[in-house]
């Protein structure tokens, strides 16, 4: 990755939804070049897809939540994986190291679903809540460590 990877990365995480003309333009790349940095960085996984960032509680989803997971009953971490994966409740599931075994990001319509989430969890550990109620930073794009960027050739 050169420095035009960095700056591609930088535009797209801005605007997923940017055109491949516009990309050109403002790297001052022709199209099949910026195709050809995308598909590669698509192909090596520095972009993992794309997608719309979606506010819970426009559709439905009023109460977002943590959840901390400690304690941990289940012998196999595949096996909780597995059957909590498909729930449209958690958003994000995080296996930790430390005293926390698991950290779950979930959005919920009310109390009564968040009451039913939190006894599905339940055979697997000791379960503790937190609630949002606000996120001042609830996405940031991912910049480069500097030291990488010295170390890197610019093509």
């Amino acid at each position: 990755m050169d420095q035009l990877d960095f700056r591609l990365l930088s535009i797209l995480q801005k605007d997923g939804r940017i055109t491949i003309s516009d990309l050109s333009k403002q790297l001052a790349l022709s199209r099949p070049s910026v195709t050809e940095r995308l598909n590669r960085l698509r192909e090596k996984g520095v972009i993992e897809g794309f997608s719309a960032r979606v506010c819970p509680r426009s559709v439905g989803r009023n109460i977002v939540v943590f959840i901390q997971l400690s304690d941990f009953k289940t012998a196999s971490y595949a096996e909780f994986e597995k059957k909590i994966l498909d729930d449209p409740d958690i958003i994000e599931i995080h296996r930790l190291t430390g005293s926390v075994s698991y950290l779950l990001k979930a959005a919920v319509p009310g109390m009564e679903q968040l009451n039913q989430l939190i006894e599905k969890l339940n055979p697997y550990g000791n379960v503790n809540t937190s609630i949002v109620l606000s996120s001042p930073l609830s996405f940031s794009p991912i910049t480069p460590v500097q030291e990488e960027l010295k170390s890197r050739p610019i093509n």
